[in-house]
Order: structure tokens, then sequence, then C-alpha cells
């Protein structure tokens, strides 16, 4: 392949575990480099890239995991029955591994917590903190089996799904709604909160916009 010329940063994926046998051979310590969101290696398992991909899709539009020891990355897991476990990171220009260390208010309340990360605590305040979102139709052309028009729209809180909402276009819509509700912005969009490009797959009869609402101060 030529060489890839995009606007996106590269990507650094390293296998962190194992617990079964994987037919691709991928091994602890292994490290996949991908050019950018959009380019996996020849022979990239294509099961591996239905999971990771919200994630590198988000890191690569500035999405921080305040609970990681390093906000830019996040752990992965194969999606054939959890055989492998990835760590996905970000690449700057030099080719060096993007670091931004846990935030102040993760850190002191793993600390409190005897070092569980407080993504996963269940105390009132401590978990994490999930972003009003807003779906919208934008486009509509053809015909849509759910009726869905210009106009309609739904909102979620994080990463919730949206009751009888179409499987197929939230399917679409998630990675927008992960990488917006960890931060990320889109710079290309007039609103950097927000994304409007979210595509029906069947068809392309409906276009959403997904945005996030910030809160005021």
């Amino acid at each position: 392949m030529d060489e890839v010329k995009t606007p996106f940063p590269r990507l650094k994926l390293t296998v962190t575990g194992v617990s079964g046998e994987c037919y691709h051979g991928y091994k602890a310590g292994d490290e996949i480099i991908l050019e950018d969101f959009t380019h996996p290696p020849k022979h990239f398992c294509l099961g591996l890239a239905h999971a990771l991909f919200p994630v590198i899709y988000a890191l690569s539009f500035g999405a921080r995991f305040g609970f990681r020891d390093n906000q830019r990355s996040l752990l992965v897991t194969c999606p054939d029955g959890g055989k492998l476990e990835f760590k996905a990171e970000i690449l700057d220009k030099q080719g060096k591994i993007e670091v931004m260390p846990r935030d102040a208010e993760h850190s002191r309340l793993s600390i409190e917590e005897g070092g569980i990360p407080p993504v996963i605590s269940s105390s009132a305040g401590k978990g994490p903190n999930p972003k009003k979102m807003l779906i919208e139709v934008v486009e509509a052309k053809g015909k849509c089996s759910f009726g869905y028009k210009v106009g309609d729209k739904w909102e979620t809180q994080g990463l919730k799904c949206i009751p009888g909402f179409c499987g197929a276009a939230f399917h679409t819509a998630f990675p927008a709604l992960f990488a917006l509700n960890f931060g990320a912005k889109f710079f290309f969009m007039p609103d950097p909160n927000s994304i409007d490009t979210v595509t029906c797959p069947d068809g392309g009869n409906i276009i959403f916009k997904v945005t996030r609402v910030e809160e005021k101060k």
C-alpha cells in the first residue's frame, strides 16, 4: 500500500493479556501500529476492529479517560470470548506515546477507595460522569421503516441505549456517542461538540446529528 496521507494520528495497540488461543497468533507484548483510525494493518482481525473502533475513533479526536493512569489510552477486550486484551494508545508526530496523567479527582478517589478505579464505584458522585447527548434527524430521503423524519430528536445520558430506537442506527451512532461522552471534539465541524454525518446504513435514508450538550456553568 502507498504511504497513507491522513490528518489523523497514528495509534499503537499492545497485547496486554492472553487468556485463550487466538488463531491470529497474537501474544502478550505484541505491538501493532495503525496509520490512523481508518487504516488497520494487513490481515488485522476484524472482530477486534469492530470492538476497537469506538475507542480509537474517540482517542483520535481528543477523548480522555480520566480513570486511566494515562488518560489518552484505554483497554479493549477481544469480543471472541475475551481471549485477548489490548491497550490502545495515541502516537504523537514524533512517534512517541502521548501521555496525560490520571486527573487529580480520579487519583484522590482511587486512593480513598483502596486503589479501585472510581469508574466502577457505585458510591454517589464517585463514578463516571455521563454527558447529556442528543440525536437528531437532519436529513431524510427515501423510506425509513421506523418513520424517522427531519427534526425528530432523542435524548440519552452517556452511552445508554434509547428504548425503541432503531438498532442499526444506534450501532452507527455509537462511535460518535462514545467519543463525545469522553470529551472528543470534531475539529472539522461548525460545532466541535457535535457531528452531523452519522448516516443510516440502509441506503443512507436518514442522516443524524449527534451532539454533546454542554452543561451551563
